[in-house]
């Protein structure tokens, strides 16, 4: 799920990441905006969801996937859209447009 937040004084959105699977024990967001590294993001154990809070440029388009337990690739349930990638799949894709 995408939960993005723009601010009146910066051209940037803040976009929450979060993505939720109970039989996963790590989840890894990667995508452009990181240069496809991969960044932790943390257990709510609350909502039983994984979270991560990046910072990105308003009106820009940016590809990116979930990795889980450092082995199986996962789409944003909720992305705003789909897009083919080299490898046959799809990924994830956030925008950014205010």
């Amino acid at each position: 799920m995408l939960t993005k937040k723009y601010f009146k004084t910066k051209p940037e959105a803040e976009v929450t990441f979060e993505f939720s699977r109970d039989d996963v024990s790590s989840v890894q967001l990667l995508g452009e905006f990181n240069d496809w590294q991969p960044v932790e993001m943390k257990l709510n154990k609350k909502t039983n969801a994984f979270k991560a809070k990046m910072r990105l440029p308003v009106g820009e388009t940016f590809h990116f996937r979930y990795l889980l337990d450092g082995k199986e690739w996962e789409n944003d349930y909720q992305a705003d859209q789909y897009l083919p990638n080299a490898f046959g799949t799809e990924n994830s894709v956030v925008h950014t447009h205010n």
